[in-house]
C-alpha cells in the first residue's frame, strides 16, 4: 500500500478545526525556545570574550557595561525554561486532545453502514487502527511539522544575524543549513519510508496472530496448528525486527550527517569570522558571537531525525484512517415512514460491498406500524441481509427506504466481559436496577440473575462465559426490551434452544412486543406462528407475501421447520 502526502489532508483539517489555537501556541512557543537557546549561547559566548578583552586593560575595565549583558542572559534562560515548559505542555496537549478527538470520529466511521460487519470480521486488524495507527499520528506534529517550521525559522534568523556581520557569511551558513539541514531528513524520510510501513505491517500481524494463539488456541490445537501459528508469529517477529535494524541504520547515518554538517558549519564559521576579523570588520567578541550563533544553529534540525524516520509510518496511518472520518451527521438513518405504516420499501436493491453482486434486488415491501412479519426463505435468500437494511448497518444501492427507529437482535449474542448490568446497560446507559430487572423479569432471567452471587454485579467472561447458552439468549431479549425502539428486527432468535425455553422465549417476545412493529427473520415454525404477515424470499427478490387468514400464509407455515 503506497502512501503520499495528499493523504494526510483529512487529517490535517481535522487538527485545525479541533485544536488550531493550541497547536498555532505550541509552535511558537517551541520557536520561541529554540530562538532563546540560539541568542543565549551567542550572547554568553559575546559576554565571556568581551569580558576577558574588558579587563586587560584598566580604563576598559572600569567603563565595561556587565549588567545589561548579565541580565540578557538571565532573561533569556529563564525564558527558555519557560517556554520549553510551556511547549511541551501545549505541544502534548493539543496533540493528545487532536488525537482523542480523532478516536472519537473513528468511531463514528464505525458507525457508517456497513463498517460494523467489517468491525466484527476483522477486530485485530481495525483494533490496531485505533491503537497503533492513531499513536503513530502524534508524530505529525510533535516530530515532523512543528520542528520543521523553527527549523526553518531557525536558518532564516542565522542567516539574518550572521549577515549583519557580512552579507555573505550569511547567506552561505543559511544555505548551508537548508541544504543540510532539511535535505537531510528528506533523504532520510525517503530512505527509511518503506522499512517504516514494514515495520507497522510487522508488528499489525504480530498483535493479530498473537491474538489468534489466544483466542483460538482449542481450535488451533485440536488441528494441530499450534506449532505452525507459533511459527507464524516468530516470522512476524523477525520481519519486524529486520525492519527496525533498517531504520536503526538510517538513524545512525542522519546523526552522522548532522554531525558532518554540523563540523563543517563550525569549521567555515570560524574561517569565516577569522577573516572577517582579521580585517577589522567586526571584533573578537562578535566573532565569538557569530561561532556559538552557527554552533547553535544546527540543533533544531536534529528533532527532524525521528520525525523523517516515522514519517512513512504517519503516512501509511494517515492513509488507513482517513477514509474513514465520519461526518458529523450518523449515517445509517432511513426517513421516518407514513404515519400508519412502520415500513416502506420501493425498488430497494441492497449489497454488502458496492461491487459485489447485489443481495436484494428490487424489493417492495410495506408494514403497518403494529404488524409483525416473518421473513421466510432459503439460506442465503437475503433474510439477514434485509434485517441489516432496516438497522442501517448497510446502505441500499439504489431505492427508496423508510422506516422507524429500529433495534435488531442479531443470531449471536453478543456479551462481554463485564457484569449482567453493564452488559445490560448497554442499550439503556440510563437504565435504573429497577428497570434492568423488570427486563430480565420480562425475558424469564430475573430469578437466575438473582440467584448469582453479586446479583446483577456478577461479572461475565468473556463471550458471557459463566451463562447458559439458554441463560445467554434470555439475557439478550432482556437487553432488547430495554431498548424503547417502535421497531424490533430479530435474526432466529430461538436458535440453538430447547423445545420448551424456546417457545417460553417467544411467547414472551410476543407479549412484550404487544403494539411493537416485528420482524423475524427465520426458518422455524414457532417463530413465524405469532407473526401477522409472512413474506417469501427467494434468490434476493420477494417471492410472495400472505397474510393470517389466508391459505398462502397456512402453506407458508407448513413449509417451515417444525419445533
Amino acid at each position: 500500500m503506497s502512501a503520499s502526502l495528499t493523504d494526510l489532508k483529512p487529517i490535517l483539517k481535522l487538527f485545525v478545526r479541533e485544536k488550531k489555537r493550541g497547536l498555532l501556541l505550541g509552535a511558537v512557543m517551541s520557536a520561541t525556545t529554540a530562538a532563546a537557546g540560539v541568542a543565549l549561547l551567542g550572547l554568553s559566548g559575546w559576554f565571556i570574550t568581551a569580558t576577558a578583552i574588558a579587563g586587560t586593560a584598566a580604563a576598559t575595565a572600569i567603563t565595561f557595561d556587565v549588567f545589561a549583558p548579565s541580565a540578557g542572559i538571565r532573561l533569556l534562560a529563564i525564558g527558555r525554561t519557560a517556554s520549553r515548559y510551556g511547549e511541551r505542555l501545549t505541544t502534548h496537549d493539543a496533540t493528545l486532545s487532536v488525537l482523542a478527538a480523532l478516536r472519537e470520529r473513528l468511531f463514528r466511521g464505525w458507525a457508517k453502514a456497513g463498517a460494523a460487519r467489517d468491525l466484527a470480521r476483522r477486530p485485530a486488524r481495525l483494533l490496531f487502527r485505533l491503537t497503533g495507527d492513531i499513536d503513530a499520528l502524534d508524530s505529525l506534529y510533535l516530530r515532523v511539522l512543528v520542528p520543521a517550521g523553527v527549523a526553518i525559522l531557525a536558518a532564516l534568523a542565522t542567516g539574518i544575524a550572521l549577515g549583519l556581520m557580512h552579507p555573505l557569511f550569511g547567506l552561505s551558513a543559511a544555505l548551508l543549513l537548508f541544504a543540510a539541514g532539511l535535505g537531510i531528513p528528506l533523504c532520510a524520510g525517503r530512505l527509511a519510508a518503506a522499512h517504516a510501513r514494514r515495520r507497522a505491517y510487522g508488528i499489525e500481524a504480530l498483535r493479530a496472530r498473537t491474538i489468534d494463539l489466544v483466542a483460538a488456541q482449542s481450535d488451533l490445537l485440536m488441528a494441530g496448528r499450534i506449532e505452525a501459528q507459533a511459527t507464524a508469529i516468530s516470522a512476524a517477529d523477525r520481519y519486524a525486527a529486520d525492519a527496525d535494524d533498517r531504520l536503526n541504520r538510517i538513524e545512525s547515518i542522519v546523526t552522522l550527517g548532522f554531525g558532518a554538517a554540523s563540523t563543517f558549519l563550525l569549521t567555515g564559521a570560524l574561517l569565516a569570522v577569522s577573516a572577517l576579523a582579521g580585517a577589522g570588520t567586526i571584533t573578537a567578541p562578535v566573532a565569538a558571537l557569530g561561532i556559538l550563533i552557527a554552533f547553535a544553529a544546527v540543533e533544531p534540525f536534529g528533532a527532524l531525525r525521528r520525525g523523517a524516520l516515522e514519517l512513512g509510518r504517519t503516512l501509511l496511518a494517515a492513509k488507513r484512517i482517513g477514509p474513514r472520518l465520519a461526518d458529523e451527521q450518523p449515517a445509517g438513518r432511513h426517513a421516518a415512514p407514513s404515519t400508519e405504516f412502520a415500513i416502506e420499501l420501493a425498488g430497494v436493491s441492497a449489497a454488502y460491498d458496492a461491487a459485489a453482486t447485489p443481495v436484494l434486488v428490487d424489493i417492495n415491501l410495506t408494514l403497518k406500524a403494529g404488524e409483525k412479519l416473518a421473513l421466510i426463505g432459503a439460506s442465503g435468500a437475503g433474510k439477514s441481509t434485509l434485517l441489516a437494511l432496516l438497522a442501517g448497518e448497510i446502505a441500499p444501492l439504489h431505492g427508496m427506504i423508510a422506516n422507524d427507529a429500529a433495534t435488531l437482535m442479531t443470531q449471536c449474542t453478543e456479551l462481554f466481559q463485564d457484569t449482567v448490568g453493564g452488559n445490560l446497560r448497554l442499550a439503556h446507559p440510563r437504565a435504573t436496577v429497577d428497570d434492568l430487572k423488570a427486563a430480565l423479569a420480562a425475558a424469564g432471567l430475573l430469578a437466575d440473575i438473582v440467584a448469582l452471587p453479586a446479583n446483577l454485579g456478577t461479572r461475565l467472561g468473556e463471550g458471557g462465559m459463566g451463562l447458559s447458552g439458554g441463560q445467554a439468549r434470555r439475557l439478550a431479549l432482556a437487553r432488547l426490551f430495554l431498548r424503547d425502539t417502535r421497531l424490533w428486527l430479530l435474526d432466529e432468535p430461538t436458535e440453538g434452544l430447547d423445545r420448551a425455553t424456546a417457545r417460553d422465549v417467544m411467547a414472551r417476545l410476543s407479549e412484550k412486543a404487544d403494539g411493537r412493529t416485528l420482524v423475524i427473520a427465520t426458518h422455524i415454525r414457532r417463530e413465524a406462528e405469532i407473526t401477522d404477515v409472512i413474506a417469501t424470499l427467494d434468490g434476493g427478490r420477494i417471492a410472495g407475501i400472505s397474510r393470517r387468514g389466508e391459505t398462502a400464509f397456512e402453506d407458508a407455515l407448513n413449509r417451515l421447520r417444525p419445533d
